[in-house]
């Protein structure tokens, strides 16, 4: 963020410097969940890999309108209530709600993004997001007082709720009265433009898209709802965040959340996370800790006097192999879409030994499926056709017709190629390497070659939905964990850019303007199945569809899972409490630690000031 740009327009600061929770706040019922009643104070350090990642603040801070408890049960948040009636949804804010520098927060945030923001061409050139499209149909927004909104449309829209309780807000609503100042419709198209030129930008659109930042948290003048507001511009190496004086959440003693005063993030370079974590300088680390740095975060425990948390990660797979089902390479093609070549890799695959070498015999072996932690899990779609079997991994490449070999005893290919898999990957994902070297010697026992190419993420995406790939390896199912309201769309080309089906996800998310239609019988029923959920607002109907989809995969092997369950390594100080000793992380559902609520942990003991002391 510019100082030019953001001196133009400062922060407005409440009247007084006393808390102003809304007059209806939500009260979180600690006891309930085993915890503590708090006390305010103390300064909360953590470490980021690089400036721009203070944005994930806004991810495990996890204020929402709506959004997941621990148990993962949608419950309103900033909203104090909801209603779901077909297609309708009402909205209704708190009484007295405050963005955090004081002015109200209403109805008129929401409709200042649908008409001034979604709906402007020059600031969302696409239109509204795709989660609020029913049938290609925008809702019907309506306004009709200062703490209602009403989104309608003709049937019912289950993703919705979801996407509002996402990892990433979709932030559907905006500080109308701090970004007005910059809008043509309010100000004029010359004094807009006037501006954008004073902040050495190229358009008002350009200003207004840097000045609105309640996601990338690099403006401190832009007023937020979120727990701790930013009070550093960039560029820096420390970062400081104060508690939104605002903020809705009251404990039943009536303090108000967060407890915790500051939170200071300190950048320091990646090879540096774990070693700086080690001789305590964080209060609070977990991202950019992995599972291989355990050892290293104990050593330092009894020293800095802090605890290595283990939290089981909910994913899918650790790592997963993607055969490209519509690369452009036709003898490729043919194979990886049959079933039996995909069977014949899957079943050659040694998951013991994985699991041994990559998560130390801790992790649970099979395909890359959700976790046993969902409802919606069954033991079969774990393991069909996911245990070890090199003699019928043999037999069914035989049965192919892979007979012949070269003088090396590896197979050839039907135009007289070597079998020899290219299998690409993220470069900076190590493990994934390393799990791809013993994949290698397990494919060798069956005539297999695996070659890998490693390469940077933004390139392998390209090469991937340019039907280049043959096949990808990447970590595997994202929603773990789901519930039956979840969306299932990680299970069908519904997903932008899936490595399994690439083009086909390209031609589902243009609407067929580009990639190709999806002509396997079987994917197309995932993809049928994904859009009648989208259709319902019966969770029974969409748990049984999200089952059929699940057993759909398990029986095709679309993607090769391997092993999952890796721990997290989640650091905390001991004397910070309120956390759980162990819980499920993930991306989403979770929010990293989101679900868990952060603005709950406090120091117990006197508050500790460590950071405002350095």
């Amino acid at each position: 963020m510019g100082v030019a740009a953001t001196a133009l327009f400062p922060r407005r600061a409440l009247a007084d410097d006393a808390p102003a929770p809304p007059a209806t706040p939500l009260i979180p019922d600690l006891a309930a969940r085993g915890r503590r009643l708090g006390k305010a104070g103390g300064t909360v350090r953590t470490l980021i890999a690089k400036a721009r990642d203070v944005r994930y603040l806004s991810v495990y801070g996890y204020t929402r309108l709506v959004g997941y408890d621990a148990d993962l049960a949608l419950q309103a948040d900033v909203l104090e209530k909801y209603t779901v009636e077909g297609g309708r949804f009402t909205f209704t804010l708190r009484d007295g709600h405050r963005w955090s520098d004081g002015h109200p927060f209403t109805s008129e945030d929401f409709r200042y993004w649908w008409e001034d923001v979604a709906n402007q061409k020059e600031l969302s050139p696409e239109g509204p997001p795709a989660f609020l499209m029913v049938d290609g149909k925008p809702p019907v927004l309506e306004f009709p007082d200062a703490r209602t909104i009403r989104f309608t449309w003709e049937r019912p829209n289950p993703m919705f709720l979801p996407a509002l309780a996402a990892p990433r807000d979709p932030l559907i609503y905006r500080p109308a009265h701090y970004l007005r100042q910059v809008h043509p419709r309010y100000v004029g198209k010359e004094a807009a433009e006037a501006k954008a030129k004073a902040a050495k930008v190229r358009s008002w659109a350009a200003l207004h898209n840097r000045l609105d930042d309640n996601y990338e948290l690099l403006n401190p003048d832009c007023p937020t709802l979120q727990g701790w507001v930013p009070r550093t511009r960039s560029p820096a190496t420390r970062f400081t965040f104060e508690r939104n004086r605002s903020y809705h959440r009251v404990d039943s003693a009536g303090t108000q959340l967060p407890y915790v005063d500051r939170i200071v993030m300190d950048v320091a370079s990646t090879g540096l996370l774990v070693a700086k974590t080690n001789a305590g300088e964080a209060d609070l680390m977990f991202r950019g800790l992995a599972m291989p740095d355990i050892p290293s975060l104990k050593e330092g425990e009894k020293a800095h006097d802090y605890r290595t948390n283990l939290w089981p990660i909910a994913r899918g797979s650790e790592v997963a192999l993607y055969p490209n089902l519509t690369t452009l390479d036709p003898a490729w093609r043919a194979l990886n879409r049959d079933v039996r070549f995909r069977h014949a890799l899957s079943r050659a695959i040694d998951r013991r030994t994985l699991n041994n070498t990559l998560l130390f015999g801790l992790g649970t072996e099979g395909n890359d499926t959700i976790l046993a932690d969902s409802p919606l899990f069954q033991p079969e779609m774990r393991t069909l056709n996911a245990t070890y079997d090199p003699a019928e991994a043999s037999r069914l490449l035989d049965a192919i017709g892979l007979t012949e070999r070269d003088g090396s005893g590896i197979r050839k290919m039907a135009d007289g190629r070597p079998l020899e898999i290219v299998v690409e990957s993220d470069g900076e994902a190590g493990e994934i390497l390393d799990a791809l070297t013993l994949i290698g010697e397990f494919w060798r026992e069956v005539g297999l070659r695996l070659v890998t190419k490693p390469q940077e993420r933004t390139n392998l995406g390209r090469r991937s939905l340019a039907g280049l790939t043959v096949m990808v390896a990447a970590q595997g199912l994202d929603l773990a964990v789901p519930t039956p309201i979840m969306p299932p769309t990680e299970l069908s080309p519904a997903q932008p850019d899936h490595y399994a089906w690439p083009r086909w996800s390209l031609n589902v998310g243009s609407r067929g303007k580009g990639g190709e239609p999806c002509d396997v019988p079987e994917v197309q029923r995932l993809l049928d199945l994904d859009r009648e959920w989208r259709r319902l607002d019966d969770p029974t109907r969409q748990g049984a569809i999200w089952q059929e989809m699940l057993m759909n995969h398990a029986r095709n092997t679309w993607v090769i899972g391997t092993v999952a369950g890796a721990l997290q390594p989640v650091v905390t100080a001991n004397r910070l409490v309120n956390l759980p000793a162990r819980a499920l992380y993930s991306w989403e559902p979770t929010a990293m630690i989101g679900v868990q609520r952060l603005d709950e942990a406090f120091w117990d003991g006197a508050a500790d000031n460590r950071a405002d002391a350095r």
